[in-house]
């Protein structure tokens, strides 16, 4: 029996295109998606739209790793994070605005953003078909697309009100593209303390490259001048399963081995988190 066409999906028919032919609409038929010259996409069972093309991208996000991440939000830990990029969104867009997650993972900062504004339609963009199990269903009005980032997006010019990237890789091209001339683009991305006591302790832990805010600045700054920064930081009690998932969640956890973890008071009790989130508009 064909999938039926997920409501949430519905809402973006009118500005997803082809990801082949980039710029012929995609139409549901028989539990898919397909533009007028035939290319077509199926609709997983899950909800979610598959739209990668060319050689298959590979995902950070395993099976593990989003298990571990659902868990790890769950807590309210992140909410905070959450919080900050649902408010600069605000700030930016109507409530009937539109909304872009670039590497939504399992749509929980998405999700933040549509639960404040109570008209607006949301669209999640990520290569991890176990996560977007999960983002398909994380808000009433956030659809997901399986779609490399670093791939042109699968929508039309200039249809995005907001822009989010939260821990995720960056198309500062088309990040540009898409959003309006009056939309927001809003970054949030790790300082070098953000889990400093993990990266202290556990071996294997990825660091947070020294001039991570140069390159972000050099990529984005032909394209987009800031308009606000708020720092987030604070101190997260952690228990033994939490700080093991907080490891998982990460592209740490390809490099850490259980030999690491597995060493009585290796893991800190506490964490700091540590974040900047940017909202850019287009120049």
């Amino acid at each position: 029996m064909p999938v039926s066409l997920p409501p949430a999906l519905a809402l973006f028919l009118d500005v997803l295109r082809c990801p082949t032919c980039r710029t012929r609409r995609l139409h549901p038929d028989r539990g898919a998606l397909r533009c007028p010259v035939g290319h077509t996409f199926d609709i997983a069972r899950h909800g979610y739209a598959g739209l990668l093309t060319g050689t298959r991208a590979t995902s950070g996000d395993d099976a593990a790793m989003v298990r571990a991440r659902d868990r790890f939000l769950s807590t309210g830990a992140y909410a905070p994070i959450r919080e900050v990029g649902a408010r600069l969104a605000a700030d930016a867009v109507s409530e009937q605005g539109t909304v872009v997650d670039v590497g939504c993972g399992t749509g929980y900062h998405l999700a933040g953003v549509l639960d404040r504004l109570s008209g607006a339609r949301g669209l999640g963009l990520d290569t991890s078909v176990r996560a977007l199990r999960l983002a398909a269903r994380a808000h009433d009005r956030a659809a997901a697309v399986a779609r490399d980032v670093f791939r042109p997006f699968p929508l039309a010019d200039g249809v995005a009100d907001v822009v989010l990237n939260v821990f995720a890789p960056r198309n500062s091209t088309e990040f540009h593209r898409v959003l309006r001339p009056t939309g927001r683009l809003i970054v949030v991305r790790p300082t070098g303390r953000h889990l400093a006591e993990l990266r202290g302790r556990v071996p294997g832990m990825v660091t947070i490259d020294p001039v991570k805010e140069q390159r972000l600045h050099r990529a984005l700054n032909p394209l987009f001048e800031v308009v606000v920064t708020e720092r987030v930081e604070y101190s997260v009690p952690l228990t033994e399963p939490d700080a093991l998932d907080l490891v998982g969640m990460t592209p740490s956890a390809r490099h850490v081995s259980p030999a690491d973890l597995d060493n009585g008071g290796v893991l800190p009790d506490r964490v700091t988190v540590s974040v900047p989130a940017t909202a850019y508009r287009p120049r």
